[in-house]
């Protein structure tokens, strides 16, 4: 698999020292509201999934990338529902640390991801389900030209409320 980088983002491949913050960011209960997640992963499970994991979309549908800046780990991009027949993907990006967050990194990482789609994996689009409750998240992909295709109501419990999630698209060509 090739890195991917922006100004100031590497995305790679998981190794076994990405563990720790994989374990951090899994058993975060203010990230099970963001996926669909509802119980914690154990330290060996990760290392598995960390040691297993293929990077051929084309077998697994799927991949896992660390974002790194300044040599520091920083959160994590999945690509899923990967679809060469249909030609796109869903994404989704966790920047973990609060201290990183706002400061363009997603951004960066959109662009880089919607190159990577466009000139290696041949994609027409890309598409990502965000929750109602995620009004950073809406704006950076409004920001980054994705479009409000669709809306799935009252589709995730959390804190016993009902929040919508909203789909949005980017067709690239």
């Amino acid at each position: 698999m090739q890195n991917i980088t922006t100004k100031r983002c590497r995305l790679r491949a998981m190794e076994p020292e990405d563990v720790d913050l994989l374990y951090t960011i899994e058993n975060d209960p203010e990230m099970w509201r963001i996926g669909e997640t509802i119980a914690p992963y154990s330290r060996a499970r990760l290392e598995m999934f960390v040691a297993t994991h293929s990077y051929d979309l084309y077998s697994t549908h799927q991949a896992r990338f660390m974002v790194e800046s300044e040599g520091r780990t920083i959160g994590v991009l999945d690509i899923s529902d990967f679809d060469p027949h249909n030609m796109r993907f869903s994404i989704g990006i966790v920047i973990y640390d609060k201290r990183d967050r706002g400061n363009g990194y997603g951004h960066e990482i959109i662009e880089a991801i919607k190159e990577y789609a466009l000139n290696t994996l041949n994609m027409k689009q890309i598409w990502v389900e965000i929750d109602d409750f995620n009004k950073p998240s809406i704006a950076l992909f409004e920001g980054c030209g994705f479009e409000r295709c669709g809306v799935l109501k009252d589709w995730i419990c959390y804190g016993g409320n009902f929040y919508d999630v909203y789909r949005y698209q980017l067709i690239l060509r």
